[in-house]
């Protein structure tokens, strides 16, 4: 494995079969005296290994448990069974890993980031059963609609004409073998609009790694998936269904992205309550190679404080 990829031990790694499609999961037992069960659903334009930094921290509350998303992490996508990755069908599949993977006796905590969290939320809507045994819901940086995205007018309407036009078979096809051609990305990626945003600030001795790991996420990851769902991300309203649960909303002030205020109206209306907690962040999320050290921002105090708390 490159220098540039984070280690995880091969003991929380292991494969992931879903309904034909192969991936991989990450499966940490709990520290001792801990009995808290998470599931902690990655967001778009990741891996297993981007996020571990964070899951150590995550760990010590209790087991983790984080699996790939099809067409995500070196997963199999859903074209391969010619099926679409829309929120519903990524709903219906973390449904049908939690049925698999955790006992129906026992209660959970769930934690979705970004994009993630619009998956956990489409599922909890669709699936009253497993929300009933959730016992701690908490979005990291995650939204509920398209509104909440703070764009411009232009390069949201860019960004949807983009999507949908690379999301086609031939189109995807060609953006993976030329636009993500590694000596593409080498040349022109940091000079991108998303780019400039996650390489502000970072010692120039860091660049070039965080840049390799850029090109391992972008090659590793299904393009056709990541443009549909782009796609969905520019278009999702998760506020025409309730989820009989309160949410813990970890935000940054910071944020590129989001809409902190407009994310909280939309919570409301999903979810029966709303909490808050502040990461102390200067962007979306920690640089893409954070360690434990650098993640521990995205588990605020008053987070822990709910994940610290005996479960009934």
């Amino acid at each position: 494995m490159p220098d540039y990829i984070p280690r995880i031990p091969s003991e929380f790694v292991v494969p992931l079969n879903m309904n034909g499609l192969r991936g991989r999961m990450l499966r940490m037992p709990p520290p001792k005296g801990k009995t808290r069960e998470i599931l902690f659903i990655y967001g778009h334009h990741a891996t297993l290994e981007r996020y571990y930094g964070l899951m150590q921290v995550i760990n010590d509350y209790g087991a983790v448990t984080m699996p790939d998303l099809p067409g995500f992490g070196g997963m199999d996508s859903f074209y391969k069974i010619n099926e679409k990755p829309d929120l519903d069908t990524m709903a219906d599949y973390l449904a049908a890993f939690v049925k698999l993977r955790f006992n129906h006796r026992k209660r959970f905590t769930v934690v979705g980031a970004s994009y993630g969290f619009l998956v956990v939320t489409r599922m909890l809507q669709r699936y009253p059963d497993i929300a009933r045994r959730v016992d701690l819901l908490v979005s990291v940086v995650g939204f509920a609609h398209y509104e909440d995205l703070k764009f411009s007018k232009s390069r949201f309407r860019y960004y949807k004409n983009i999507s949908t036009v690379f999301s086609t078979r031939p189109m995807a096809a060609l953006f993976r073998n030329v636009g993500l051609h590694p000596s593409v990305l080498r040349r022109v990626y940091a000079k991108t609009h998303n780019a400039k945003h996650k390489f502000a600030g970072i010692p120039p001795e860091r660049l070039e790694a965080m840049t390799e790991f850029e090109i391992h996420l972008w090659r590793v990851n299904d393009a056709r998936t990541y443009m549909a769902t782009s796609k969905s991300m520019l278009e999702v309203d998760n506020c025409r269904a309730r989820v009989d649960l309160p949410v813990w909303h970890v935000y940054t002030k910071m944020d590129n992205y989001f809409n902190n205020d407009i994310i909280e109206q939309h919570f409301r209306v999903i979810f029966t309550d709303y909490h808050a907690a502040e990461a102390k962040l200067d962007r979306h999320v920690p640089i893409v190679l954070a360690d434990k050290s650098e993640s521990e921002a995205l588990v605020p105090y008053r987070l822990r404080q709910q994940l610290n708390k005996k479960l009934k």
